[in-house]
């Protein structure tokens, strides 16, 4: 049996241990599979992350509306979710014989572009959202979520350094998740779950990754 196969059914099993001792039978395992595959793949470079990371979004944009976190509710939906088809598309254009995508490098212009974009549009959606009276944690939430579209973006595009915007994402998602949890607010016990599955992912995926662009071209 091959590593990612063994992967693939340790995570399954890893997500129904946990849906069945937290009492979230099918949407915590739902979410926590789907987002531990999504991630998994991404890091080796597989187109078929995609297909885990659309069935994710529109589960994390539902958890995250009935907790209050309204822009990563509505960015999952609108944003997120077209997002990982656009990016499956482009990444069936770019792969190897072996079905792995080819990874790219940044350029310096392109690092300070990302940082500033990161911060202007965290503050300025942080502004609005802070003016929804339900909203919460509306900074927190306006940072992961710029952050996270970066992420994206850089990921359909193939660049390694997605990975490491990634895991700032996941400081704040930690967070977040973390105090909805203290809170008890539903289903946040999977969400943050799959926080920390991402964040150990994402090592991996950053390092996997900064190895293919060194085999790998444009």
């Amino acid at each position: 049996m091959s590593k990612n196969k063994i992967y693939t059914i340790l995570i399954i099993i890893i997500s129904i241990t946990s849906g069945i001792i937290s009492k979230d039978y099918f949407l915590g395992t739902l979410i926590l599979a789907s987002g531990l595959l999504n991630a998994y793949y991404a890091s080796i470079g597989k187109t078929y992350n995609y297909i885990f990371g659309a069935l994710y979004c529109l589960l994390s944009s539902y958890v995250s509306y009935i907790n209050g976190l309204y822009a990563m509710a509505i960015l999952s939906l609108i944003v997120y979710f077209p997002l990982q088809i656009q990016g499956y598309i482009s990444w069936i254009k770019k792969k190897d014989h072996n079905n792995t995508v080819k990874v790219r490098k940044f350029t310096f212009k392109n690092s300070i572009i990302i940082v500033s974009s990161c911060v202007i549009g965290s503050f300025l959606l942080g502004l609005l959202l802070a003016k929804i009276p339900t909203q919460q944690l509306a900074f927190l939430d306006s940072s992961s979520n710029i952050i996270n579209l970066c992420g994206i973006i850089l990921m359909n595009l193939r660049f390694q350094e997605c990975w490491v915007v990634w895991l700032f994402n996941n400081s704040v998602d930690l967070l977040i998740w973390l105090i909805s949890f203290i809170n008890k607010g539903p289903n946040s016990l999977m969400m943050l779950l799959v926080s920390i599955g991402y964040l150990l992912i994402n090592v991996y995926g950053l390092i996997k990754w900064f190895k293919m662009a060194k085999k790998g071209g444009k």
